[in-house]
């Protein structure tokens, strides 16, 4: 039975279903050696990118998921020789990654600004929410969207799972980009300046 539901997936020629049959697991396979989300996610979409070119090629002597690995294998060891010879350059919030925003013990680096006023004052003053649409529009689109639907109340997890085309796994991903993006700008341009 398993046999027949892995060659369905592979002679189907529709990705969508390999996403949904190995996306998970190559994604904690990726994640396990780059230990970036970001870099594993683009990583195991290159690697169904290269397979749904080659899939004409590929011969059954091996398993499909085993096929979708090793491509992906192929891809890590590539990201790893490239970033050896040039190493990635972002700039702005971007730049800060995750894991430098907290200690070895999982506690802030540098705790967040307190607050001088409470939400209250802040929801009614017109200045706080030009500098809050300000670094809306300075965050990745696809971060700002997910953010504006879920915060605001325009849509549901799955509503926007659905219309992005993505898991709810990705969808916390993004929020949690976003929400980091939004603290970091607000200290920036708002809670500093206060």
């Amino acid at each position: 039975m398993a046999v027949d539901a892995e060659q369905n997936v592979s002679q189907g020629n529709d990705p969508a279903r390999w996403v949904d049959r190995y996306g998970d697991v190559m994604l904690s396979f990726a994640l396990a050696r780059t230990g970036r989300q970001d870099v594993a996610e683009d990583l195991v979409q290159e690697t169904f990118l290269a397979a749904w070119r080659a899939r004409d090629t590929y011969e059954k002597r091996s398993k499909f998921g085993t096929w979708l690995l090793g491509i992906l294998r192929r891809k890590i060891a590539d990201y790893f020789r490239a970033s050896g010879r040039e190493p990635a350059r972002r700039s702005g919030a971007a730049a800060e990654s995750d894991q430098s925003l907290f200690d070895g013990r999982g506690k802030w680096v540098e705790a967040p600004a307190g607050w001088q006023r409470t939400p209250d004052e802040l929801a009614e003053n017109a200045e706080f929410w030009t500098i809050f649409a300000n670094c809306l529009s300075d965050m990745p689109v696809h971060l700002a969207q997910a953010f504006q639907l879920r915060e605001f109340g325009l849509a549901t997890m799955n509503q926007i799972c659905q219309t992005a085309g993505i898991t709810p796994k990705n969808l916390s991903v993004r929020l949690h980009r976003a929400r980091l993006l939004l603290r970091q700008c607000l200290e920036r341009k708002w809670f500093r300046n206060e």
